[in-house]
């Protein structure tokens, strides 16, 4: 991809993900790499900064002896989505407008 992704798009991917249902961080990391060109290692910073900021929750399950830990959106994190998508929406026509020309007034 030729495009850098932020970290608000993928704040707007992880919850777009969990807004679906509680997962855990290792399908969740590979869910958001079938969209995006990351790594693990830059998704576990950005799930523990919008756990500190509220928006997701964890909780811990076991599965198969081991301790697995899923990530829950919360009300803030599911209007955060909500906010994302609507300025996703504004955003991405306006930009599509202009890179094939078109006049995005």
């Amino acid at each position: 991809m030729v495009f850098q992704v932020g970290s608000t798009i993928l704040d707007a991917c992880v919850l777009s993900i969990l807004k679906k249902g509680d997962t855990y961080g290792y399908k969740l990391t590979q869910e958001v790499k079938q969209h995006l060109e990351v790594s693990e290692s830059t998704l576990y910073p950005v799930l523990r900064r919008l756990q500190k900021e509220q928006l997701l929750e964890t909780y811990d399950e076991e599965v198969m002896g081991r301790n697995r830990r899923y990530y829950h959106l919360t009300d803030k994190g599911k209007e955060m989505c909500k906010m994302y998508e609507l300025e996703w929406e504004k955003f991405s026509s306006k930009i599509s407008d202009l890179l094939k020309g078109e006049d995005y007034e």
